[in-house]
């Protein structure tokens, strides 16, 4: 019963604080008085006369404000933001291994804990030392044609259910590379608590939660709620390397895709078949070297995907990237051989090649696509003779593979708004990954609403297809239609 008091705990008090907002936005708007001047409500979260509840639902209040259109935005030393973020999940084209592409200032923003600690000892200190903490809880709900497992579909895999996706605290420090007369450091550490666990996990750390607990009557092994500490790493920039070079050490999101493990970073709730069954962190060594403006480039050594160094399952592997975009910050290209090594299929040891174009055809109009080769090679029952349609029926090993494409057009609507409309072709030709040899289609329209800066509410419609095999309702059916909803809940 633990997790469903943690789900209701975790909403209560993130939801609590936005209640009052609600509740005081209501009263301010029943006075024939205007609002009072934003400086004197900004002055409010940081009152140290105050206690820390009282600031830290000041902070809920002056997040639901409108934000100054004549804050000054800080120093860069990279080509302008191609993109508006809100309402898009980031302003930049992607580079993964960095915590922004170098040159590009900190973008992340003051949310109400560190408002509220900022009159305290700690919370000076870690302003004195440029140190951030935030996090958020993404519960969700979904209905489906499906009776118990929405599979590949991810991370709402339990059909029409409501469940607690994620529930995520972060302490970090983004090491500043506009500068360049100074080597800076910067670390992450990023703990995740909910049903999402399921996918994230690395084999070596807490892993048997996951690894070590069947259960046969849910869509996935595991206990229904987990924990990951998802991130660990420290950065070193160096900026007399080319134009800036990051080092990271530790444990990382995987470099390349469109999509992420966090809920705030993605232009949809759900996600794609493709991102769903490829990695999904590494731990290892990772360098970012940007060369100019328009050229960077990465190189890294890592223990496999979604495996500690530590763990028997570790095979050394490469890992490389280049990002070029257009002189004219409309174009993207980003193609990357996620993991290579020469060893047979372990704990997710796949080998992956990955490229990734972003367009942009306005301000509020860009899309991104993806496509990807995925394969293991020696893996047991997937050789010769096999039962046609059987995944992993042979007596032999053999290699697999999958291949996917995904395409994202979005569009900003205001400030507030983006409409997100994903299209996915996807190929399990032996079943490895999902479980059925089949083709896939999926479709899926979006909207992320910004009620606040500390709320985003994402609905979503999604339809997908097999066209080989029934691969969805346990097998029953050969499509599946969902609708879903979310809310993420910064704090």
């Amino acid at each position: 019963m633990f997790y469903k008091k943690a789900l209701v705990a975790s909403i209560l008090l993130a939801v609590a604080p936005m209640s009052q907002v609600l509740a005081q936005s209501t009263n301010v708007s029943s006075q024939p008085v205007s609002a009072p001047p934003a400086a004197s409500v900004v002055a409010e979260s940081g009152d140290c006369s105050k206690g820390f509840l009282s600031r830290f639902a000041a902070a809920y209040r002056e997040d639901a404000q409108p934000a100054d259109p004549n804050t000054p935005s800080p120093a860069r030393r990279a080509m302008d933001a191609p993109l508006d973020s809100p309402p898009f999940p980031s302003a930049e084209w992607q580079l993964g291994g960095v915590a922004n592409p170098i040159g590009v200032p900190d973008g992340n923003d003051t949310y109400p804990l560190e408002k509220a600690l900022g009159c305290t000892k700690l919370g000076n200190w870690m302003q004195r030392n440029h140190i951030e903490v935030f996090g958020w809880v993404t519960p969700a709900a979904n209905l489906s044609t499906s009776n118990s497992s929405n599979a590949p579909l991810s991370y709402n895999t339990r059909a029409n259910r409501i469940e607690l996706d994620q529930f995520v605290a972060t302490i970090t420090r983004v090491e500043d590379t506009v500068q360049t007369d100074h080597i800076d450091w910067g670390f992450d550490i990023s703990n995740l608590y909910g049903y999402d666990y399921h996918y994230t996990v690395t084999k070596g750390v807490f892993s048997n939660q996951l690894l070590n607990n069947p259960a046969p009557t849910q869509p996935s092994n595991g206990k229904i709620y987990g924990d990951d500490p998802m991130l660990f790493y420290g950065d070193i920039y160096i900026p007399w390397v080319a134009e800036g070079m990051v080092i990271r050490i530790g444990r990382y999101l995987s470099l390349p895709d469109i999509e992420a493990q966090f809920s705030p970073q993605n232009y949809l709730m759900t996600h794609s078949i493709l991102y769903t069954e490829d990695p999904y962190t590494q731990t290892g060594i990772m360098t970012t070297t940007r060369l100019n403006q328009q050229w960077t480039f990465q190189i890294g050594v890592n223990a496999s995907n979604d495996t500690a160094p530590w763990n028997s399952s570790a095979r050394p592997s490469l890992q490389t990237c280049l990002r070029w975009v257009s002189a004219d910050n409309n174009d993207m290209l980003y193609p990357c051989v996620n993991n290579w090594n020469k060893s047979d299929v372990n704990y997710n040891n796949v080998q992956m090649y990955v490229a990734t174009w972003g367009h942009k055809f306005s301000k509020r109009v860009h899309m991104q696509t993806e496509a990807y080769r995925l394969y293991g090679r020696n893996i047991p029952g997937f050789g010769p003779g096999g039962t046609r349609g059987v995944a992993g029926s042979s007596e032999f090993a053999g290699t697999a593979g999958t291949f996917g494409v995904v395409n994202y057009l979005n569009f900003e609507l205001d400030s507030n708004n983006m409409l997100s409309f994903r299209n996915e072709f996807y190929n399990d030709e032996k079943g490895y990954k999902t479980g059925y040899a089949t083709r896939y289609s999926s479709h899926t329209l979006g909207i992320t609403h910004y009620v606040t800066q500390d709320l985003e509410i994402q609905p979503e419609i999604r339809y997908e297809h097999s066209y080989d095999a029934n691969a969805y309702n346990g097998g029953n059916r050969d499509y599946q239609f969902v609708a879903l909803l979310d809310a993420i809940i910064h704090y």
